[in-house]
């Protein structure tokens, strides 16, 4: 067996001449190259059973039928894994367009929340300088109203002094007979307009 392994390898560094050559990759070997490795070993290897040399093709026939079976499970995981790739890449651009979309969504409230922030503040601001001038206006009113009452109060105060006063003054000077004289000097006058008529 020693024999057949050495033949083999001396055959795998024999330069290739031409166009032929033997092809000593085991996983891409075709039917005709496995013959002919077959044959070569037979010949070289005259003491070998052949049955022991169909059991090493068998074995190879099935390592390859395995590792034909993994590279194609490979193969299928790369193609699941290139389809998620995709299907991920597709989600990730959908999702930076709805981004994009809620960014500018955002600017645009941000922006209409400030205007309308700067519209609240000018109006509160032209609504309280107005409360301020009705205010201003409503004090002036009422501090005009308080000053006519007042003088008015202090004119009622000094018109009652006054007939207090003179009511006092005649009080004091009429006596009994300068209040008939007047008395009769009214009558003579009411009397005589009387009689004119």
């Amino acid at each position: 067996m020693k024999n057949v392994t050495h033949s083999f390898v001396f055959l795998a560094h024999w330069p290739s001449a031409g166009s032929f050559g033997l092809n000593t990759d085991i996983l891409a070997t075709n039917l005709i190259n496995l013959t002919v490795v077959v044959g070569v070993l037979i010949f070289f290897g005259k003491g070998v059973c052949v049955s022991c040399l169909f059991q090493e093709l068998i074995g190879s026939i099935r390592l390859k039928d395995l590792l034909d079976n993994r590279k194609q499970r490979i193969l299928s995981t790369i193609r699941n894994s290139e389809e998620l790739r995709r299907g991920t890449i597709e989600q990730l651009e959908k999702a930076r367009i709805r981004l994009q979309k809620v960014e500018l969504e955002a600017d645009e409230y941000r922006m209409n929340g400030y205007s309308e922030i700067e519209r609240e503040k000018a109006n509160l601001i032209n609504a309280t300088s107005i409360s301020l001038e009705q205010l201003e206006k409503s004090k002036n009113e009422t501090l005009y109203f308080e000053k006519q009452r007042a003088m008015n109060q202090v004119r009622q105060r000094v018109f009652q002094q006054a007939v207090q006063g003179a009511l006092g003054t005649l009080n004091s000077c009429l006596n009994t007979e300068l209040h008939f004289r007047t008395i009769r000097a009214n009558i003579g006058i009411l009397g005589s307009l009387e009689w004119k008529r």
